[in-house]
């Protein structure tokens, strides 16, 4: 026949140093330290017997982990207090470091000071991405943000009243283009070309137009083999007299592009006559800047700024 255990403190086998309130019937969550007088509870066996509601880990078990549950709970709060006011004695306590997270894939990356400028950013250059190659921007002239024919362009900065008409035009332009698919020979390009740049410049604008009066006629000044980019293509280049106005020197060079299919790129010239800061050695000067995109020797496809 079993003996039911008195309810009072006993041992607690699972802490040394400490007593554990029996109820008579399971363990409980009380707890204290062992008695350090002569006079505390007896040690007696710890029970056997458990409520079969406890289940298998029987009431031993569960009071354990009630206990332990209230330490970790009391303990944490203990430590956040301290935290939260820099302990009693008025030192400074270092908060755990905490590991930063990775960041997400869509996070974007900073750029670091010591990268290289873009050429699109640089106002002495002009990009075209999509032929591969940059071209110096003179002093004086500057990248619009647009053009009728979304071609990568530079100009003189100030417009004035076209001859002809009420459009604005400007003393001097540059633009690249790829040459349509079919022809790839450079000499037959710029012959067909130098024809097509001159009505843009001074025949008629893109809506019709005569912002010079019109071409009365014009005169071949150079036509020739010549080297752009590394690349042997072709020069063309004609002086035009117009209806009204000066009239102006107008120039197509083409030749293979160093990216992609290697179609052949078209740079335009259209120089206002008579202006003293637009000589023709400046068309000259441009088409030797000429340089594929990243050329180490333009300092990853930058060029220099260059003179009137």
């Amino acid at each position: 026949m079993s003996h039911a255990t008195p309810p009072g403190w006993y041992r607690d086998a699972g802490a040394p140093g400490a007593e554990r309130w029996w109820d008579g019937t399971a363990w409980t969550a009380h707890t204290r330290p062992l008695a350090a007088t002569g006079f505390g509870p007896p040690t007696v066996p710890v029970p056997h017997q458990r409520d079969p509601k406890d289940g298998p880990g029987g009431g031993r078990a569960k009071a354990v982990a009630i206990t332990l549950c209230g330490l970790v709970v009391a303990g944490a709060a203990v430590t956040g207090a301290v935290l939260l006011s820099g302990g009693d004695d008025g030192g400074t306590r270092t908060a755990p470091t905490a590991t930063a997270s990775a960041p997400s894939s869509g996070a974007t990356p900073t750029t670091s000071p010591s990268a290289g400028a873009d050429p699109d950013e640089d106002p002495a250059v002009l990009v075209d991405q999509l032929n591969g190659i940059t071209l110096p921007v003179p002093d004086g002239w500057e990248k619009p943000t647009s053009t009728l024919d979304d071609a990568p362009a530079v100009r003189t900065k100030n417009s004035y009243d076209c001859p002809g008409g009420s459009s604005l035009c400007y003393h001097g332009t540059v633009s690249t283009r790829t040459a349509r698919a079919g022809e790839t020979d450079p000499r037959t390009l710029a012959e067909a070309d130098i024809v097509t740049a001159a009505d843009h410049a001074y025949e008629e604008d893109s809506v019709g137009v005569r912002t010079h009066g019109g071409i009365t006629s014009h005169q071949v000044l150079k036509a020739q083999e010549v080297t752009v980019a590394g690349r042997t293509g072709y020069l063309v280049r004609w002086r035009v007299t117009t209806g009204k106005g000066p009239g102006g020197v107008v120039q197509s060079v083409v030749f293979p592009s160093t990216v992609g299919s290697e179609s052949p790129v078209i740079v335009r010239f259209a120089f206002d006559a008579g202006v003293a800061r637009l000589p023709l050695s400046l068309m000259d000067t441009i088409t030797q800047g000429i340089r594929p995109l990243g050329d180490s020797a333009t300092n990853g496809g930058v060029g220099a700024s260059v003179g009137p």
